[in-house]
């Protein structure tokens, strides 16, 4: 994940202050299941599409089971939800957990976290 990030921004020359994945399992409509990207962004990509192709053809490339899953149709490709500036900050002071050694955990097996940074989309 972190690498996939990394390639990403270094292609896109965006550049980020935080981010945080998450499954989203039960996606409305007939959607297949996805990985939810929130991102707060600091200099936003020109494209987003191709920031999140970017992200997705690494992660294919990192991990084999990824890859089965986007091409076997398991998983629709990941998205992007952008935070608007501060607030994964917002967040974790609305959690209590503002500072000292607490961080936003980089990948979820829930929506706990995902869903309370809902309220802080850009």
């Amino acid at each position: 994940v972190e690498q996939a990030m990394q390639d990403a921004l270094a292609i896109t020359n965006a550049s980020i202050n935080e981010f945080t994945v998450a499954p989203q399992i039960t996606p409305e409509g007939n959607e297949l299941p996805y990985h939810e990207w929130f991102i707060e962004f600091e200099k936003e990509p020109s494209d987003l599409n191709k920031f999140i192709e970017i992200i997705d053809t690494s992660l294919q490339k990192q991990n084999s089971y990824y890859f089965d899953l986007i091409d076997g149709k398991v998983l629709q490709t990941l998205k992007v939800t952008p935070i608007k500036e501060g607030g994964f900050n917002d967040y974790m002071k609305s959690v209590g957990k503002l500072g000292g050694q607490n961080k936003v955990q980089r990948l979820a097996n829930d929506r706990k976290v995902a869903d309370g940074l809902l309220a802080f989309k850009s």
